[in-house]
């Protein structure tokens, strides 16, 4: 299963670039062979059509028919193309420019720096800004602050506080220029952020997590300096929410955390040489939480490691049917001829034993198994860990979600947190390039035998403890390690 986060990224990404399309490449050519390509190969097609209607979907159609006539870039029609997608599901379908398309991207973005060029800036040097926050005599939101790809300072000037570009990753962003500002008075406090794009977005919900995070609306500011001893739980979770490679550490006697932030197939070797290196305090500690909040999906093997120490029954897995057709089946080519697939001599073989048999059944459903579920036993039931907490939200799909559907049949493990995304019924991506190359279409080659009276997809798998927003963020794993501990 590929990456849900890339996915999602790629197939909600928007372009820049002004220039025409040529002649054969025009929005209605692509449109027609995005809808030929993906009613013919995707896996998932059918199932929508019946769950939505012919009717419904013809309506679709030309609806969408009409918008790409007047479509003149590739910015408008990718964003049409797309959208035409989702009628089908939220995930696991994508739009995503091909290398020359990105350069075109980033030459036009280059451009548009002169669009902001006359934006209101806040006049103070870095060394003068550094030197007043030195004194030590400042208000609470003044400092240096970062927030992905921003270094910002903020200084109070009257009563206002300004914030301003001290180093920005964005092209539409230089030095010096105004990033927010907040008004505070007795008794309210507003605030005005300027998004990447400077558009304005309006909050009055302010407030500190701890003392070295600020919330400003829907965005984080994490302070740079000065940074403030804070208490642990605000470290524990910021540590955890911003950790790019998975990491074990004790929470008390009892309970130990295992935070794993992707299970792409890149990730493997790293989540497998964290477990082998904490193997044994792990099969001697009574509690473990394992956090997969905000997952990237990727790769099942990459949780294998896993399923064997919170074992405690045999786990029943629900298998896929491919839909064989000859594009579908150019994967199983891929697998054995691209050396980027990683694939041995043993899965080589797999792969060609899978294409023979899909080329015999064209058109059709094939169950690539000998049976529609397979059971998975291990020899040993460890005593330790004797409870598992397994950390869950809306960001957690795909990847994600086949694990938790393994990892729930243990009689140790429950989940805690709010319902998963919902996207693993239609799966195994496959990306095909445009007949001008332009951009690829990301399509699905299998769907899950669970379906009909088993789907994940648009409703997603649901906690046994629900985490309701009147338990901030910050004390999730304070919260699980308390009821693992039966306090």
């Amino acid at each position: 299963m590929k990456n849900l986060k890339a996915v999602l990224l790629s197939s909600l990404f928007t372009l820049t670039t002004t220039s025409l399309y040529a002649q054969s490449c025009d929005c209605t050519k692509n449109f027609e062979w995005v809808k030929k390509t993906f009613e013919v190969n995707d896996a998932g097609f059918e199932y929508a059509l019946k769950q939505k209607g012919n009717q419904a979907y013809e309506d679709h159609n030309k609806r969408t028919a009409e918008k790409v006539k007047t479509a003149k870039t590739f910015t408008e029609c990718s964003s049409l193309l797309y959208d035409w997608l989702t009628f089908f599901r939220s995930g696991h379908i994508s739009i995503r420019p091909i290398n020359k398309q990105e350069a075109q991207q980033a030459s036009s973005n280059q451009k548009s720096e002169n669009k902001y060029s006359d934006w209101e800036t806040f006049p103070i040097n870095d060394k003068d800004f550094k030197n007043y926050l030195e004194k030590g005599k400042i208000s609470d939101y003044e400092g240096i602050w970062e927030t992905e790809p921003y270094k910002i300072g903020i200084k109070k000037k009257g009563n206002q506080y300004i914030g301003f570009i001290i180093e920005s990753g964005a092209e539409t962003w230089t030095k010096g220029q105004v990033k927010l500002k907040m008004n505070v008075s007795d008794d309210k406090i507003n605030s005005i952020f300027y998004k990447r794009d400077h558009s304005a977005d309006e909050s009055t919900d302010i407030k500190f997590i701890g003392k070295n995070h600020l919330q400003i609306g829907d965005f984080t500011l994490s302070r740079v300096y000065p940074k403030f001893e804070d208490e642990p739980q605000y470290v524990q979770y910021f540590k955890s929410i911003s950790a790019d490679k998975p990491y074990i550490e004790k929470l008390n006697e009892t309970t130990l955390y295992f935070r794993i932030p992707s299970f792409r197939a890149s990730e493997k070797q790293k989540i497998d040489s964290v477990i082998t290196a904490n193997k044994e305090r792990i099969l001697s500690t009574e509690n473990l939480i394992i956090d997969i909040r905000n997952g990237t999906g990727g790769s099942d093997a990459s949780y294998s490691q896993i399923l064997p120490l919170i074992y405690t029954n045999p786990i029943r897995t629900v298998g896929v049917e491919y839909l064989s057709t000859q594009l579908n089946n150019q994967r199983m080519l891929d697998f054995i001829n691209k050396p980027e697939y990683g694939f041995d001599e043993e899965s080589k073989k797999w792969a060609k034993t899978s294409f023979d048999r899909l080329e015999q059944e064209h058109g059709k459903f094939v169950n690539l198994n000998k049976s529609v579920v397979t059971t998975t036993k291990y020899d040993t039931i460890h005593p330790y860990p004797k409870n598992v907490g397994i950390i869950i939200n809306q960001g957690n799909g795909s990847t994600d979600e086949q694990f938790l559907l393994a990892a729930k049949q243990s009689r140790k493990v429950k989940l805690f947190g709010t319902t998963t995304f919902g996207v693993l019924d239609v799966s195994n991506m496959y990306y095909v390039p445009s007949p001008c190359n332009e951009f690829q279409l990301g399509y699905s080659l299998s769907r899950s035998m669970r379906i009909p009276d088993f789907t994940i997809d648009s409703k997603g798998l649901q906690p046994d403890f629900y985490l309701d927003r009147s338990i901030p963020l910050y004390e999730w794993t304070e919260y699980v390690s308390n009821v693992l501990n039966g306090k």
